[in-house]
């Protein structure tokens, strides 16, 4: 019997208590928000406070997010040390594919679709569009999105015309900056994100598939500015939900995968897809919502498409789904259709929320699965790194 505190995600925070003896019945906090607001972080600290008091006995590991400024990390840290247990940082892609396999009681190996906004990755960059293999606390990177610019950081992720410039940039289109989203956003604003970009300035880059509905929705006119998470990608959706029902459905139409070719690497390109929509200037609702609709297909055909040739390459036949961009209910009714139509099994999240408020859950798994095959006293990583 192994007990492991999980102190969960930096956005959606909840915490989780992981008992192997009861492995179907984790302990959870409430949720507390985002670890941005000194209230969270409290909340945060008081639930860990409680759970350890409920555990019945000694707790053998406290489990974290990769993230080292992350405050959930640095509590997570202070209570191992001052338990003399071990502290182990989970991958946050990882835990999202080992929140599904928790849940279902997985073992074998697997293929997981992780799609998200961010996550630090284990090369230091920001992840989110993540085809993995996982096997326990094992976990390989197979595949991922191509990577965008996030011209100005964080704030690029409240701007989806920021993310519509850096598509443009990808795409070699610059020079289309300034003419398309000074109209929108301004002269000044939009000559300083091309030029930030043209010289990469303070344009960290990000695989996550969340950015790209952001770009996708800024480039066909549908965001601007968010005033809440996720607002552009509702937008989009909700576009290509419109097209959708009035041609036959999401299984009914087909996608062009040549506009989404995969590298060697597993690299997933979309801009050929998105380069077209880049010459539009004003197009009309049909165009926008016939776009939108292409978009989540070929996402989800390219996705399943890689998912199918890793599990055929590592005789795997399960995939799981996870991340908050399975909220989208186009995207996963495409991916499910896709995966059962090659013959794979496909599991998602159900009880639990498929974004960061069941992370904490995955987190625990993994520290678990660790602890049982290399017990050790200095777990400050995982034992094989997504690479």
């Amino acid at each position: 019997m192994t007990r492991i505190l999980a102190c969960g995600a930096f956005l959606k925070n909840s915490v989780c208590l992981l008992d192997t003896a009861t492995p179907q019945a984790p302990r959870w906090s409430r949720v507390h928000g985002d670890l941005s607001d000194p209230a969270a972080c409290a909340a945060l600290e008081q639930s860990v406070q409680d759970l350890l008091a409920q555990a019945g006995g000694p707790v053998d590991a406290v489990a974290h997010d990769l993230h080292p400024d992350f405050f959930s990390t640095r509590l997570a840290l202070r209570v191992a040390g001052e338990r003399s247990i071990p502290s182990i940082a989970v991958q946050h892609h990882h835990a999202h594919a080992a929140a599904v396999l928790a849940e279902h009681g997985l073992h074998g190996p697997v293929i997981a679709l992780t799609l998200d906004g961010v996550g630090l990755g284990r090369d230091g960059t920001a992840w989110g569009g993540e085809l993995l293999w996982v096997h326990g606390a094992r976990c390989e990177r197979v595949g991922h999105l191509g990577a965008l610019a996030l011209p100005g950081g964080d704030v690029a992720a409240r701007e989806p015309w920021r993310m519509a410039a850096a598509l443009l940039h990808a795409s070699g289109q610059t020079d289309q900056i300034v003419p398309r989203f000074a109209p929108v956003v301004g002269e000044t604003a939009a000559r300083t994100v091309q030029a930030m970009l043209a010289r990469g300035l303070n344009c960290p880059q990000t695989t996550a598939a969340g950015r790209w509905f952001d770009a996708v929705a800024g480039l066909l006119g549908l965001s601007v500015r968010q005033d809440m998470e996720a607002q552009a990608a509702i937008a989009l959706e909700q576009a290509a939900a419109r097209h959708l029902q009035a041609h036959g459905g999401v299984r009914a139409q087909h996608s062009n995968l040549n506009l989404a070719p995969v590298d060697a690497a597993g690299r997933i390109d979309l801009r050929p897809l998105c380069l077209p929509w880049a010459q539009w200037h004003a197009p009309n609702p049909a165009q926008t919502e016939a776009a939108a609709a292409q978009f989540h297909l070929t996402l989800a055909d390219a996705l399943v498409a890689r998912a199918a040739q890793v599990a055929s390459e590592r005789a795997v036949c399960s995939v799981v789904l996870g991340g908050g961009c399975f909220f989208n209910r186009v995207l996963t009714e495409r991916c499910v259709a896709g995966l059962q139509a090659r013959g794979l099994r496909m599991y998602q999240a159900q009880a639990l929320s498929c974004g960061d408020a069941g992370l904490a859950l995955g987190q625990a798994w993994v520290a678990a699965q660790q602890l049982a095959q290399a017990p050790c006293y200095n777990c400050s990583e995982e034992t094989a790194a997504c690479a």
